[in-house]
């Protein structure tokens, strides 16, 4: 498997489950896709995600249904407590050539990461299936280590642009970019104070 960043938007997701991981799933997409979460029964917490949802009976289901429903998704996430119900429909859409995530049965075709995302980044950690709290782990590291990474990267782009404008060297660009990302000054008053952030950086790197 390679990681990819997918534009989901008008594309069709259907997850198959009512449960709390299908439920996680469906926050994951909602609002990135067209979400569809098909299940005999839903957990409460559904009520306050915007996405359609289909009562049905997966187990008593023919093929035929199932096909129908999966007809036309970008991406089917099988959710279901039981396995042999999650493989079953992970055959009918590779027969499909429709991509598939497994919560429970055998590896499909996509893995979904843990994601922490900021305005100007998104991260994705995955151990293949091996580990979730492994993922969960690093993510909330990550968040926990380096709360002002969004201010930061903003700030890199600013000063980018500025550098571009004034040093025509790429290799002296990259070493004061590298330099600000090694300056604990710099990442406290990102978070801190952005502003006063760059007024330190133009003082402290003559940009």
């Amino acid at each position: 498997m390679i990681p990819l960043f997918v534009d989901c938007s008008g594309r069709r997701v259907v997850i198959f489950g009512g449960g709390k991981v299908a439920e996680r799933k469906a926050r994951f997409f909602r609002g990135e896709a067209d979400v569809t979460v098909v299940s005999r029964s839903f957990g409460d917490k559904f009520t306050d995600i915007p996405v359609e949802r289909i009562a049905m009976d997966v187990h008593k289901a023919l093929d035929d249904s199932l096909e129908e429903l999966v007809g036309g998704a970008f991406l089917v996430v099988g959710a279901l407590s039981d396995p042999e119900q999650n493989n079953r429909i992970g055959a009918i859409c590779r027969g499909r050539g429709i991509l598939f995530n497994n919560a429970d049965g055998e590896a499909g075709d996509v893995t979904i990461p843990s994601v922490t995302r900021g305005k100007n980044y998104t991260l994705a950690i995955s151990t293949r299936g091996n580990s979730p709290a492994v993922s969960r782990f690093i993510r909330e590291r990550l968040e926990a280590e380096y709360p002002a990474l969004d201010a930061m990267i903003g700030l890199q782009a600013d000063v980018r642009k500025r550098l571009k404008a004034c040093e025509p060297s790429q290799q002296e660009r990259n070493v004061i970019l590298r330099d600000i990302l090694d300056d604990p000054e710099a990442w406290r008053m990102a978070g801190e104070d952005p502003a006063g952030a760059r007024h330190y950086i133009r003082e402290r790197y003559g940009i």
